[in-house]
């Protein structure tokens, strides 16, 4: 018997339903490869801000300062150690921070200081080029600062604005400095945006009385496809007596939502899937109740159960098959539209944070290929599933019953 013609020949036969089921199945491929395509974007905007913006892969300082910042906790001769470390192949920056009162327009504001290598920190994080307005650092403008996007409202400045600073310098001194607001950030993290001022190190040693030592170092892996708990313990090993951690260590929140959401995306395509096989099942079970007849004649003539179950699973796979190849190029094309443009969230949800992380409000996909094969691969699984009891249920027709069926 040929199967396959037979089958063609029924898909074609009765075409409205087999249309309609076809486009289900299409609609659901095409909709969970979008999904997928937002949900991969998500997590790698999201490893980006945490990794790019801010933290890097790893971060080392000394014993006990991430419980209790104290100015005086300080990595001793940091330079030897970042020179080693950038021998291994990694990239390296130092990073001072004070604390203290920030004033302008007759408001104030509690803010945390950050002093950076300028040509170091280019090198490990993208905050220069994530700047809503103004210019990143220079060290020939050495008052010059930037500082957070909710800071700068607080304080009620803008560009070129004066700051007046005051806190207390490591020697116990009063210190106190002018500064000039010369960039503000977009959103970063939520300390970020509500204390952080950035400028360059020598400034704020000079300010804080502060000549050597530093409080944090910075770490971005050569490679980033490298395995992240390894290159840690490499770094461990060079930073002898001190705390060394990576983001994931440091931001644990943000890392099992990041780790969880390949589980989100397969719950997505249980669920939806589901929907399909329902259709997919009823379909297939009344192309089967109104052929009963014709199964009953076939039988008698001397085709077996399993060349009727291989005709029903036939005549259900080509459609499965032509559904997904058309869910697939719907998908990817406006997959591949959203990873250009993105979807523009910043007029529903402004600024958006999550374990204190803020997030880009444009919303971007990005085509994978588990993106793609995911959802064509489950849809063809489903269908297979689904028409299991439509098959049996033709295979086991008694061949006199199903003649005289009415």
């Amino acid at each position: 018997m040929r199967i396959l013609t037979l089958a063609s020949r029924n898909v074609r036969r009765n075409w409205h339903r087999s249309l309609v089921t076809m486009l289900a199945m299409a609609f659901a491929c095409f909709i969970m490869i979008f999904f997928s395509s937002l949900m991969e974007g998500m997590m790698q905007g999201s490893e980006r801000s945490v990794v790019s913006m801010n933290m890097g892969d790893i971060q080392i300082h000394a014993q006990g300062y991430r419980d209790d910042p104290d100015i005086y906790t300080r990595i001793e001769s940091p330079d030897a150690l970042v020179a080693e470390i950038e021998k291994q192949g990694f990239r390296a920056a130092s990073r001072i921070y004070s604390y203290g009162l920030l004033a302008a327009n007759m408001a104030s504001s509690g803010v945390q200081l950050r002093g950076v290598d300028l040509k170091q920190e280019m090198s490990v994080t993208e905050l220069h080029r994530h700047l809503g307005s103004g210019v990143w650092l220079d060290e020939d403008d050495s008052n010059g600062v930037v500082v957070g996007k909710k800071l700068a409202g607080t304080l009620g400045v803008e560009l070129g604005d004066e700051l007046v600073f005051v806190g207390q310098s490591a020697d116990g001194y009063m210190a106190n400095e002018l500064f000039r607001v010369r960039g503000v950030l977009k959103s970063v993290s939520d300390g970020i945006d509500r204390m952080g001022m950035f400028m360059p190190m020598q400034t704020l040693r000079d300010l804080m009385a502060m000549p050597d030592g530093t409080h944090e170092i910075v770490v971005i892996r050569p490679d980033r496809s490298s395995d992240l708990d390894i290159e840690t313990a490499k770094i461990a090993l060079l930073a002898e007596g001190l705390e060394v951690k990576n983001w994931k260590q440091l931001m644990p929140v943000v890392a099992r939502m990041i780790e969880t959401a390949d589980v989100q995306i397969m719950i997505m395509l249980v669920i939806f899937y589901i929907a399909v096989a329902t259709v997919v099942l009823n379909a297939m079970l009344m192309n089967v109740f109104e052929r009963i007849h014709e199964f009953g004649i076939m039988k008698a003539l001397g085709v077996s159960p399993w060349q009727l179950v291989g005709l029903v699973f036939a005549e259900t796979m080509m459609m499965a098959l032509l559904a997904a190849f058309t869910g697939l190029l719907g998908g990817w094309w406006i997959a591949d539209y959203y990873q250009t443009h993105g979807i523009d969230m910043s007029a529903i949800a402004g600024s958006i944070s999550y374990g204190g992380i803020a997030f880009d409000p444009v919303w971007y996909a990005a085509l994978t290929a588990e993106s793609l094969i995911y959802p064509f691969v489950f849809l063809l699984l489903v269908a297979a599933l689904a028409v299991i009891y439509p098959a049996a249920k033709a295979a086991l027709l008694s061949p006199v019953k199903a003649i005289y069926f009415r």
